[in-house]
């Protein structure tokens, strides 16, 4: 078709509707001033609203909160110009059904190359990744390695929350990543553009721990020579993340119950009443409910953190992913300038066995250690931590079923299509171990 023909198509607005209409992804554009110009049959089929109820109207009105979550570019008005962005992002259907979507948008300008607005593009993904996680094809989500079913499990769980504002508690021990996972539920949600707002309450004393998450105004102690804002205010339109959470005294558990009751504050020394739009992710490595029976943590705000819990388990408890979470660590050290290196059998078999006390973030370090100490570019035992190569001397020789879990086994199968070799190399373990394993619990396969 010569230049001539397709510009008298595209010329054609009907034609040019008919060619939009019969693409796959959704079309949705407005206009500076958000008014809906644009939303084609696909955009219908996976939101289930209908372009006739939409078009002319406010992108943000009409479906009752911007489209793009937190992430619109319109939130603090008319920007001069927009770059093309992609993201993931999670919506509500008309029918109220959650749906995954990977969302594609940019600006569009007038012949004078004035900025008149925004078009995007955008896909639902839903089922593939469901169907993904199903499989245990799924090796990362939202930032977060691995492949164990119990991570397939929560991926799942992160997906589910990311349409809700519902509080959430995570729990696990220390380095099993709860920052990362908090941040996870945050990028999908709808708050995804907007502030994640981290807060260690263990770290902060005692003192100005109140200051930090309310503010203060000028004059309100001594040293407060200015207005300060508090990470709630600064986490406004976005998550804030209370990491040990279980450290909070028991007057400032007073106040975030206030907040989670009516979303109303004040700053230390003011008595203006303030607001904050806030969704709260709390964390801790201690058993909250114990920390309530022992009287250090309030019942009420146990109930109002904890609606939804997400349980991270330790590193030893999903040993399958190490060998990919050694292969990660790898290529991230590379990317900051590390020679690249590649491990031995017998240093993954040292890496498996051990118990990881410090869980991921302790592998992260012996990964770095090792990648500076190995020749070759090959990890051997030899260049481990110390740690590794003592419990090496000192364990004894394990059986199966202290080298496997049930779950893990089920998942490797699973992903192997039931040949046990390929299943072997997954779980990171010899044929005859996962043989063995295999004989003591019949009932796996």
């Amino acid at each position: 078709m010569n230049k001539i023909t397709l510009d008298r198509l595209l010329s054609d607005k009907k034609n040019l509707e008919r060619i939009l209409d019969n693409l796959v992804d959704g079309i949705i554009a407005h206009d500076t001033e958000r008014h809906i110009l644009f939303f084609n049959r696909a955009a219908e089929e996976i939101t289930g609203y209908d372009r006739q109820e939409l078009l002319g109207q406010d992108c943000h009105q009409v479906f009752g909160a911007p489209f793009c979550g937190g992430r619109c570019s319109f939130l603090d008005g008319i920007p001069k110009s927009l770059d093309h962005i992609t993201y993931p992002l999670n919506i509500i259907t008309k029918k109220g059904d959650p749906r995954t979507i990977e969302m594609s948008v940019g600006g569009m300008k007038d012949a004078r190359g004035d900025f008149m607005g925004v078009i995007a593009s955008f896909r639902d993904v839903t089922d593939l990744l469901s169907l993904k996680i199903q499989l245990g094809k799924l090796d990362s989500f939202a930032g977060i390695i691995g492949r164990d079913p119990k991570m397939l499990r929560m991926y799942k769980q992160i997906r589910e929350m990311a349409t809700n504002d519902y509080p959430i508690h995570i729990s696990g021990e220390t380095g099993t990543g709860k920052e990362l996972v908090a941040t996870a539920i945050h990028n999908q949600s709808r708050r995804g553009g907007g502030a994640f707002v981290p807060v260690n309450c263990g770290a902060l004393p005692e003192g100005i721990l109140e200051s930090e998450l309310f503010g203060h105004v000028k004059g309100a102690f001594t040293g407060a020579v200015r207005d300060k804002k508090g990470r709630f205010e600064l986490a406004d339109g976005g998550t804030l993340f209370l990491d040990e959470i279980v450290d909070l005294p028991k007057l400032v558990q007073v106040k975030i119950l206030r907040v989670l009751q009516d979303g109303t504050f004040e700053r230390v020394g003011d008595e203006k009443t303030r607001s904050s739009d806030v969704r709260i992710i709390s964390a801790a490595n201690r058993d909250i409910k114990q920390e309530v029976e022992k009287g250090n943590f309030r019942q009420d705000l146990y109930y109002r953190i904890n609606v939804i819990p997400i349980h991270l388990p330790p590193l030893r408890d999903r040993k399958s992913d190490i060998p990919l979470l050694g292969e990660y660590f790898i290529k991230e050290a590379v990317e900051e300038g590390q020679e690249p290196a590649d491990f031995s059998k017998e240093a993954l078999e040292l890496m498996v066995h051990y118990a990881w006390p410090g869980n991921v973030r302790e592998l992260q370090s012996a990964v770095r250690f090792a990648m500076v100490r190995s020749a070759n570019h090959i990890i051997y035992p030899k260049d481990l931590p110390r740690e590794l190569l003592e419990q090496k001397n000192q364990r004894p020789s394990p059986g199966p079923s202290r080298k496997l879990d049930i779950d893990s086994v089920k998942g490797s199968l699973v992903k192997s299509g039931g040949n046990k070799a390929k299943a072997a190399r997954i779980l990171g373990v010899g044929r005859a171990t996962l043989y063995r394993f295999l004989a003591d619990f019949p009932d796996v396969t």
